[in-house]
C-alpha cells in the first residue's frame, strides 16, 4: 500500500472512528448531564443545573442498601472465582490428567451460556438442595458463573510468567508451597488485579443471574431496574453516574498497576552489550 493511498484513506478513517466513539460515549455523557438537570429528564440541553437529585439520592435508603448488597456480593464472588479460578488454571497449565482438553473447554462454557441459563440451572440446583433464596445464593451463583473468567485470566497469566525463577527457587531448597507464595502468586499479581477488576465489575450489573437467586433484598441493578418500570427520574442518572465514575477509577488503578509492572520488568531485562 502506497503512502499516498494510507493519506486519502486516514480522514475516512478518524471520521468512522469518531462516529464509533461518539455512538458508544454520547448516551453517557447525556446521562451525566441530566444528573444536573433540575428540570428531570426533559428538554436538551439542560439549561438549569442542580445537585439536588445527588441529595435526594445519598437519603435514599432502598438505593443504599442494594449499593451495600452489591458490593458484598461482587467482593464474595470475587474472592470465591479467583480462589477456585487459580486452582484451575494451576492444574491447566502445570498439570496433565485424563480428559485435559475437555476440561478447558468446559471452564468457558459459562461464558459462552446466556445468563438466563445460567441463571435458571442455579435456581434448579438452589431449589433441589433445600436452600433459601438470598444473598448467598445470589453470591454462589455469581462466584460459580465468573469463575470461567479468573481461570482464562489466570491461565494466560502463568502462560507469561518465567518459570525458571520457580525452577530457581526449587533448586535452592524451597518447598514448593515457598515457591508458590514468594514466586508464582508475585509474578500473578496483575492477572489476579486484572481478573479481580473485571469479575467485580461483571457482578455488580449481572442481572439475569441475580434474577433467579435474588430472595427478599435487591442489589443496586434489580433496584434500578424496578425503578425504571416506574419511568426514568434523574436520581437513576445521578447513581448510573457514580457507578460510572467508579468503574474510571477502577480503570485507572488497574492502568497504573499494569504501567508499573511493566517498568519493573522492563527494569529487570539485562542491559544489551
Amino acid at each position: 500500500m502506497s503512502r499516498s493511498t494510507s493519506t486519502r484513506r486516514a480522514p475516512i478513517l478518524a471520521i468512522y472512528a469518531t462516529v464509533v466513539f461518539a455512538f458508544i460515549y454520547l448516551p453517557i455523557v447525556v446521562l451525566i448531564l441530566y444528573s444536573f438537570n433540575r428540570d428531570g429528564v426533559g428538554g436538551f440541553p439542560p439549561s438549569h443545573l442542580t445537585l439536588d437529585w445527588y441529595r435526594q439520592l445519598f437519603t435514599d435508603g432502598p438505593i443504599w442498601d442494594s449499593v451495600l448488597n452489591s458490593l458484598l456480593v461482587a467482593s464474595g464472588a470475587v474472592a470465591l472465582s479467583l480462589t477456585v479460578g487459580l486452582l484451575a488454571a494451576l492444574a491447566l497449565d502445570r498439570a496433565s490428567f485424563p480428559g485435559k482438553a475437555l476440561f478447558r473447554r468446559l471452564v468457558l462454557l459459562p461464558l459462552i451460556l446466556p445468563g438466563i441459563i445460567t441463571g435458571l440451572s442455579l435456581l434448579m440446583f438452589v431449589v433441589l438442595s433445600g436452600a433459601q433464596l438470598s444473598l448467598f445464593t445470589v453470591f454462589l451463583g455469581h462466584g460459580t458463573a465468573l469463575i470461567s473468567v479468573a481461570t482464562t485470566e489466570l491461565f494466560a497469566g502463568l502462560q507469561k510468567s518465567d518459570r525458571a525463577q520457580e525452577e530457581a527457587s526449587l533448586d535452592l531448597g524451597a518447598t514448593p508451597w515457598q515457591t508458590f507464595w514468594r514466586i508464582t502468586l508475585p509474578n500473578l499479581r496483575l492477572a489476579l488485579v486484572a481478573a479481580g477488576l473485571l469479575i467485580f465489575t461483571l457482578s455488580m450489573d449481572e442481572i439475569a443471574v441475580t434474577f433467579f437467586l435474588i430472595g427478599r433484598d435487591n442489589t443496586l441493578p434489580l433496584e434500578i431496574w424496578g425503578r425504571l418500570r416506574r419511568g426514568i427520574t434523574p436520581e437513576i442518572n445521578a447513581v448510573s453516574t457514580l457507578v460510572f465514575a467508579v468503574s474510571v477509577v477502577l480503570i485507572i488503578v488497574w492502568y497504573r498497576i499494569r504501567m508499573r509492572s511493566v517498568g519493573t520488568e522492563a527494569q529487570q531485562l539485562p542491559e544489551r552489550p
